[in-house]
C-alpha cells in the first residue's frame, strides 16, 4: 500500500475528531455510563470499523480488507485483557464512577500515541531486518508461555514506573477535586489522583502493546492497517469496560485463549520468516483466512467455556 501522506493525515484527523466529540460529551455532563449507553457507543465504533474495513477492501483490494479485519479482531481480543487492569486501577484509586468515562478516554488517548510510536518502530525494524520476524515470533511464543504462567497474578498499580515518577516529581494528594487534574491546598499546588490514574492507564496499556503490536504484524506488514486496527480496537475498549467489567472475573479461561492466539501468531510469524529465507526453499505459510477463523473460534470457545465453568461453580456454591 503506497498511501500518500494526505491519507494518513486525514485518517488521523478523523480519529481526533471522533475522540474530541466523545470527550466533549463526557466533560459536558459527567455521569455514570449506563449499559444501554455503552452498548450504543460500542455499536457505533464497531460499525465504523466495519465500514472502514469494507471501504479499504473496496478501494485498495480485499486482501488489505481481510488484513484489517484480522488485525482488528486480534487487537480487540488482546485488549480485553486490559479491562482487568483498568478495573484494578480504577478501584485502587477509588475513582468516582461519574469520572471513569473521562479518565478511560484520556488514558486510551495516551495509549494511542504511545502505540503509534511502537508501530513506527516495528515498521522500521521489519524494513531494516528481514530476520526480525524470527524475533517477533519467538517473542510471542515466549509471551504466550508467560501469560499461562502468570495468569493468576494481579497487577499492582504502585509498581507502575510512571506512577512512582509522578509521585517523586509532583506533589500529589489522595483527595479528588471534582474532575480537576490539579488542586490547591493551603496555597500549594497538588496533582489529584485524576492525573495519576490517567497516566497509569495510558502507560500500563503500553506494556500490553508489547505483544499486541508484534501479533498484528504477524497478520499484516502494512503500518497503516496496524495503526487503524489498533485505533479502532482501543476506541471501543472504553465502552466495553462498562459493559463487561462485571464479567471479567467470569472469563476464567481468557488467559488460555489469549495465550493460544499469541502462540498461534508466533508460529505464523516463524513460518513466514522461513518462507522469506531463500536458502531454505520453504513455501508453506498459514493463510490469512485460516488465521482469522482460528482467532474467532478461539475467542468464542474461550468465552463459552468460561461462562459455563463459572455457572457450574456458582451452582455448586449454592448447594
Amino acid at each position: 500500500m503506497n498511501l500518500p501522506l494526505s491519507v494518513w493525515l486525514i485518517t488521523i484527523a478523523v480519529f481526533l475528531v471522533v475522540i474530541g466529540a466523545d470527550l466533549l460529551i463526557a466533560d459536558r455532563r459527567p455521569h455514570v455510563l449506563s449499559t444501554k449507553e455503552a452498548l450504543g457507543w460500542i455499536l457505533f465504533y464497531v460499525s465504523l470499523a466495519i465500514i472502514f474495513g469494507l471501504s479499504l477492501g473496496q478501494i485498495s483490494g480485499w486482501e488489505y480488507g481481510e488484513q484489517f479485519f484480522a488485525g482488528y479482531v486480534t487487537e480487540l481480543s488482546l485488549s480485553v485483557d486490559n479491562l482487568f487492569v483498568f478495573l484494578v486501577l480504577l478501584t485502587s484509586f477509588a475513582v468516582p464512577k461519574e469520572y471513569q468515562h473521562r479518565i478511560l478516554m484520556l488514558g486510551i488517548l495516551i495509549a494511542l500515541v504511545l502505540r503509534g510510536v511502537l508501530i513506527a518502530l516495528g515498521a522500521a525494524v521489519i524494513n531494516a531486518f528481514s530476520w526480525s520476524f524470527y524475533l517477533f515470533g519467538a517473542f510471542l511464543l515466549f509471551t504466550a508461555v508467560q501469560v499461562i504462567r502468570h495468569r493468576n497474578d494481579h497487577p499492582e498499580p504502585s509498581n507502575n514506573p510512571l506512577f512512582k515518577l509522578v509521585q517523586r516529581v509532583i506533589s500529589t494528594t489522595e483527595n479528588y477535586d471534582k474532575g480537576k487534574f490539579f488542586t490547591r491546598i493551603d496555597g500549594k499546588r497538588f496533582a489529584t489522583p485524576m492525573l495519576v490514574v490517567i497516566l497509569a492507564i495510558g502507560t500500563t496499556d503500553l506494556l500490553f502493546a508489547l505483544d499486541s503490536i508484534p501479533a498484528i504484524y504477524g497478520l499484516t506488514e502494512e503500518p497503516f492497517i496496524v495503526m487503524t486496527a489498533n485505533a479502532f480496537a482501543l476506541l471501543g475498549l472504553r465502552q466495553l469496560f462498562f459493559v463487561i467489567s462485571g464479567l471479567v472475573d467470569r472469563l476464567v479461561y481468557l488467559s488460555f485463549g489469549l495465550a493460544f492466539i499469541l502462540g498461534f501468531i508466533g508460529v505464523k510469524l516463524v513460518l513466514h520468516a522461513l518462507a522469506e529465507t531463500p536458502s531454505l526453499n520453504w513455501d508453506f505459510e498459514i493463510p490469512l483466512q485460516v488465521s482469522l477463523l482460528v482467532i474467532a473460534l478461539t475467542l468464542a470457545t474461550t468465552t463459552v467455556a468460561s461462562l459455563l465453568r463459572t455457572r457450574q461453580l456458582n451452582a455448586k456454591a449454592v448447594e
